[in-house]
C-alpha cells in the first residue's frame, strides 16, 4: 500500500534558510572590502597595494592580506580624498587605471545561483507529492486505496457467522481463480455484487476475503469520496477507477455505503442535475460499458437497500444482492471463537454461555466485547481472561459503565431496590419470559441507578401474544414495587413505560393482536429493518380509529399492571426479604433469586419446553432494564 507523505510549512522554511546561508557565502566570496582613505595611504605606504581602479571620486582596486591568510589578494574599495593621487601610485609603483570594474556579474550570480537551486529541490519534491497526494491537477482522479495481495491477509477461515454469504461469495473466488471453466459454457458472473445487512455485521470483511482468497487486487473506497463541491469530479473519478481497475484486472472494487452515492435520483432534489445524480448516472454507464470477461468484480455494501435507485440493482448491474445478516447464537459463538485465538483465555470458557449471552449482537459487537474482557482482565492483573471478565463486559457494554461512587441517599436505594426486585419477581412468576441472570443496584451509564440482567436461552425471531404481555407486565413490575410498597412512583419507571407501551401499540397497530380492532395493519410504511429508522409519513387511519388504538392501548397496560401488581401482594414478603439482600450485596445473582422464590435452578414456573418460533428481530431484547431518574 503506497504511503502518503504530508506537506509541511517547515519545508518553505528550511528552503529560505538555505538560500539565505547559500547568498551569503557568495556574497561574502564576491564582497570588496571598504576601507577609510587614511587606511589606504597607510597599505600604500606598506606596499599592500597591488593595483587600482579610479574615478573623480572613487578607488577601487585589491590589496594584499595579512600574513596569517596567506597574503590573499582582497578586493577593495575606498573614497578619493587626493586628487595628486597618481604620483603617489608611481612612487610606490602600484598598477592604477581611470574605471571601476563591474560587480553585477558576481551580485546576480549571488542571488541567481541559490534560487535556481531552491527551486531546483521544490520542483523535486513536488512532483513526488503530487504523484501520490490529491493535488488540484488531480481532482478528478479516484481516491481509492489499492490492496495488493501481499497487502491483504483476509481468507475466509477470518470470517464466521455469515456462512450462506460465504457460500455465495466463493462462486465469486472461483470465477476470478478459474474463469476458463465459466467462459467454456458460456457462463456470466454477475457484473456487480451487493452486500446488504446491518452495520457491523463483516460486510467489507467479506469483500476483503474474497479478495484475499483469489490473490487479486483490491480496491477500496467509500460512496461519499466520490462527491465533491466542483461539478464534474465525481463523475470524472468514477472514469478514472475503472481505468485503473482494468489495467490491474483481474481486481475486485469495493464501494463502502454505497447509499451515500447511489440514493435514487430524483428524491428530495429540486434539480435534476446535480453533482450526486452526474456521478451516479457515470457509474450506471460504466458497469454497463466493462466486459465481465475482464476479470473486474465490482462489491458494494449498504444498509438501506430500499433507498438506492432502481437502476443499480436492475440485472446486468448489482444484480446478486446478498444478505449479510445479524448471526444466530451458533454463529455468534463461531465470531467469538475468531476473536479469542487473539488473546490469552483460561481452559474452561463456556463460549456457547457467552453467546447466549449476547443476542442481537453483531461482530463488530463481539469483537469490542472480547477487547473490554481483555481490557478488564488487565486492570486486574490477570495472566489470562476468564469468565468473570467477560460477563462484566456484557454488563458493561449492555448497561453502560459501573459507577461506584456515585452518591445516593439511602432513600433512592431503597427504592431500585424494591423496583428491580418487582421486575425480577414477575419475571420469575410468568411463563414466556427471559431468565433473570443477575440484579444490581449500582449506577451505571449517564443516569441508570440500577438493572435487571434477563438473557434469552435461545435466539427469538416470533413471539405469541400471551409472551407479549408477560413481557410487558415484566415491564411494569417496578413500578407496581414502588406503589405497592412506598404508597407513591418515582421517575425510575420512564424507560419501562416507553417500552412497554411501544410493545402494546405495535401489538394493535402491527400485529393484529386486538379483539376490537380486528386484523387490520395500522401502522405506516415499515421502518429500515437494517438501522431501525422511525417510519415516515402520514397516519393511515382515521381521527375515530386512532382513539380507539390509545384506548386499546391503555387498556392493555392497565390489564397487565393489575397482573404485577397481584403477583408483588401475593408475593410481598419475597419482595422485602429480596430487596433487603439487595441493599446489603448491591448484586444478586440468578441462583440467590431462586433461592429467595423456592425454585428450581433448572427451571421456572409455568415454564414449557423450547418454543420453535423465535422472536422479531427488533422486539429482541438488549439483555437488560436499567432503571434511574427519567429512564
Amino acid at each position: 500500500m503506497e504511503k502518503h507523505q504530508k506537506f509541511s510549512i517547515w519545508y518553505v522554511v528550511l528552503g529560505i534558510w538555505l538560500v539565505l546561508i547559500l547568498q551569503n557565502a557568495m556574497m561574502s566570496a564576491f564582497a570588496v572590502k571598504v576601507i577609510p582613505y587614511s587606511q589606504f595611504l597607510k597599505l600604500l605606504k606598506e606596499g599592500r597595494i597591488v593595483e587600482v581602479a579610479i574615478t573623480a571620486d572613487k578607488i577601487q582596486g585589491k590589496m594584499k592580506g595579512s600574513s596569517e591568510t596567506g597574503n590573499a589578494l582582497i578586493p577593495f574599495r575606498t573614497v578619493r580624498v587626493d586628487p595628486e593621487i597618481s604620483k603617489l601610485l608611481d612612487q610606490y609603483n602600484v598598477t592604477f587605471k581611470g574605471e571601476i570594474e563591474s560587480n553585477f556579474i558576481p551580485t546576480l550570480l549571488s542571488w541567481v545561483v541559490p534560487t535556481a537551486l531552491f527551486f531546483g529541490v521544490w520542483f523535486f519534491f513536488v512532483k513526488r507529492m503530487m504523484g501520490q497526494q490529491q493535488g488540484f491537477m488531480t481532482l478528478g482522479r479516484n481516491k481509492a486505496r489499492v490492496y495488493m495481495e501481499s497487502d491483504l491477509n483476509v481468507t475466509f477461515k477470518d470470517v464466521a457467522g455469515v456462512d450462506e454469504a460465504k457460500q455465495e461469495l466463493k462462486e465469486v473466488v472461483e470465477f476470478l481463480l478459474h474463469p476458463e471453466r465459466y467462459v467454456e459454457l458460456g457462463g456470466k458472473l454477475p457484473k456487480g455484487v451487493l452486500l446488504v445487512g446491518p452495520p457491523g455485521t463483516g460486510k467489507t470483511l467479506l469483500a476483503k476475503a474474497v479478495a484475499g482468497e483469489s490473490g487479486v487486487p483490491f480496491f477500496s473506497l467509500s460512496g461519499s469520496e466520490f462527491v465533491e463541491m466542483f461539478v464534474g469530479l465525481g463523475a470524472g473519478r468514477v472514469r478514472d477507477l475503472f481505468v485503473q481497475a482494468k489495467q490491474k484486472a483481474p481486481c475486485i472494487i469495493v464501494i463502502d455505503e454505497l447509499d451515500a452515492l447511489g440514493k435514487a435520483r430524483g428524491v428530495g432534489m429540486v434539480g435534476g442535475h446535480d453533482e450526486r445524480e452526474q456521478t451516479l448516472n457515470q457509474l450506471l454507464v460504466e458497469m454497463d460499458g466493462f466486459d465481465p470477461k475482464s476479470g473486474v468484480i465490482l462489491m458494494a455494501a449498504t444498509n438501506r437497500p430500499e433507498i438506492l435507485d432502481p437502476a443499480l440493482l436492475r440485472p446486468g448491474r448489482f444484480d446478486r444482492q446478498i444478505l449479510v445478516d445479524r448471526p444466530d447464537k451458533q454463529g455468534r459463538e463461531a465470531i467469538l471463537r475468531v476473536h479469542l485465538k487473539n488473546i490469552k483465555t483460561v481452559k474452561n470458557l463456556d463460549v456457547g454461555k457467552l453467546a447466549a449471552m449476547t443476542p442481537g449482537m453483531v461482530g463488530a459487537d463481539l469483537a469490542n466485547l472480547v477487547n473490554e474482557a481483555a481490557l478488564l482482565a488487565v486492570r486486574k492483573k490477570k495472566k489470562k481472561v476468564g469468565m468473570a471478565e467477560f460477563e462484566e463486559a456484557v454488563e458493561r457494554v449492555i448497561a453502560g459503565l459501573e459507577k461506584k461512587n456515585r452518591l445516593i441517599n439511602s432513600q433512592e436505594r431503597e427504592i431500585v431496590a424494591y423496583h428491580e426486585m418487582g421486575h425480577a419477581i414477575v419475571a420469575l412468576s410468568l411463563p414466556g419470559t427471559d431468565p433473570v441472570q443477575k440484579i444490581s443496584i449500582i449506577p451505571r451509564g449517564i443516569s441508570a441507578l440500577g438493572y435487571t440482567l434477563q438473557v434469552p436461552t435461545e435466539d427469538r425471531f416470533l413471539m405469541k401474544k400471551t409472551e407479549l404481555l408477560n413481557r410487558i407486565a415484566t415491564l411494569l413490575g417496578g413500578r407496581a414495587a414502588e406503589a405497592l410498597v412506598f404508597d407513591d412512583i418515582s421517575t425510575g419507571a420512564h424507560n419501562d413505560l416507553a417500552r412497554a407501551t411501544d410493545i402494546a401499540r405495535s401489538m394493535i397497530k402491527e400485529y393484529g393482536m386486538s379483539d376490537t380492532l380486528g386484523q387490520v395493519y395500522f401502522a405506516r410504511e415499515r421502518r429500515n429493518r437494517f438501522l431501525n429508522l422511525m417510519p415516515e409519513g402520514p397516519e393511515v387511519y382515521s381521527e375515530a380509529t386512532a382513539q380507539l388504538i390509545d384506548a386499546e392501548v391503555q387498556k392493555i397496560i392497565e390489564r397487565e399492571y393489575e397482573k404485577a401488581l397481584g403477583i408483588l401482594r401475593e408475593k410481598r414478603d419475597v419482595l422485602d426479604k429480596g430487596a433487603a439482600l439487595l441493599l446489603e450485596q448491591e448484586k444478586i445473582e440468578a441462583h440467590e433469586i431462586k433461592a429467595l422464590m423456592g425454585l428450581p435452578e433448572e427451571e421456572k414456573p409455568g415454564k414449557k419446553g423450547p418454543e420453535p418460533e423465535e422472536e422479531r428481530p427488533e422486539e429482541k431484547a438488549s439483555g437488560a432494564k436499567a432503571a434511574g431518574p427519567g429512564l
